[in-house]
């Protein structure tokens, strides 16, 4: 793995580094499991039960099929930039975990991608249970649905690398409120999670489009209710920029931390 300006990423030390985060998650998965599936699963039954009972039918499917597909991106989210920022902090601030790793022969590109790529993985699993619940209550299973666990794997290594980005640059753990309140919050709350964007005012239609979590919420959806189009590719293409873009800066940033 090489981008231009970049050394190569050794395999070796990712699986290392892959192996040392399944041995430590071994030992809190069932913490880490619950809170990642009943947190989005809780969202899915007030909104899906809660707004269903008034609002029967949004976009020609039924308000819980909609809110099922929807909180896939909301758990993919909640289960990929907290860990990201939280492990994160606590990793290189309180337990010099990182250090550690930098005096065996891995670097800072191979901490950052291996955490991200662990984190992304988790996502990828954890993000699927709204879905799973929701065809408990009656959303029709369909081929697609095979193509969202690597939809929120994409989605989890970028929010992964959000959060590992915002992590470097943050002083104390007490600022993560600004980043969870000012910018996770808003983007989750203007996703299409909840309502159609496209009946929405057109600035709340662009701020969505630069939203990451909208274009997942979309990919989910359309992969779950059959409706691929060429639209759906500019919808990946917006997801693999913002994860490259923040996998950079996720690196950028931990390299000022850790070794300047």
């Amino acid at each position: 793995m090489k981008l231009p300006g970049m050394k190569p990423i050794e395999s070796v030390a990712l699986q290392g580094v892959l192996v040392r985060e399944v041995i430590n998650f071994s030992s809190y998965w069932r913490s880490s499991a619950f809170s990642s599936m009943v947190d989005p699963t809780i969202y899915l039954l007030a909104f899906g039960f809660g707004f269903g009972s008034i609002v029967s039918s949004v976009g020609g499917y039924s308000y819980i099929d909609f809110v099922g597909t929807g909180i896939v991106a909301t758990a993919v989210l909640f289960s990929s930039a907290f860990p990201g920022l939280f492990s994160t902090f606590v990793k290189y601030e309180f337990q010099h975990t990182y250090d550690a790793m930098l005096a065996a022969p891995v670097d800072t590109d191979e901490i950052v991608t291996a955490e991200a790529l662990w984190i992304a993985l988790r996502a990828g699993i954890f993000g699927c249970v709204p879905m799973l619940v929701a065809m408990i209550f009656g959303l029709d299973p369909s081929w697609g649905m095979l193509f969202v666990p690597f939809l929120a794997f994409i989605g989890g290594f970028g929010w992964a690398s959000f959060g590992i980005a915002m992590a470097a640059r943050s002083k104390s753990i007490d600022s993560f409120s600004y980043i969870t309140s000012g910018i996770l919050t808003p983007l989750f709350l203007v996703a299409g999670t909840f309502f159609p964007i496209d009946q929405q005012p057109e600035w709340v239609q662009v701020l969505a489009n630069l939203n990451p979590l909208y274009h997942l919420v979309q990919l989910v959806r359309d992969c779950v209710f059959s409706l691929y189009g060429w639209v759906d590719l500019l919808h990946l293409g917006a997801l693999l920029l913002f994860g490259v873009v923040v996998w950079r800066l996720a690196i950028s940033g931990m390299v000022r931390k850790l070794v300047d």
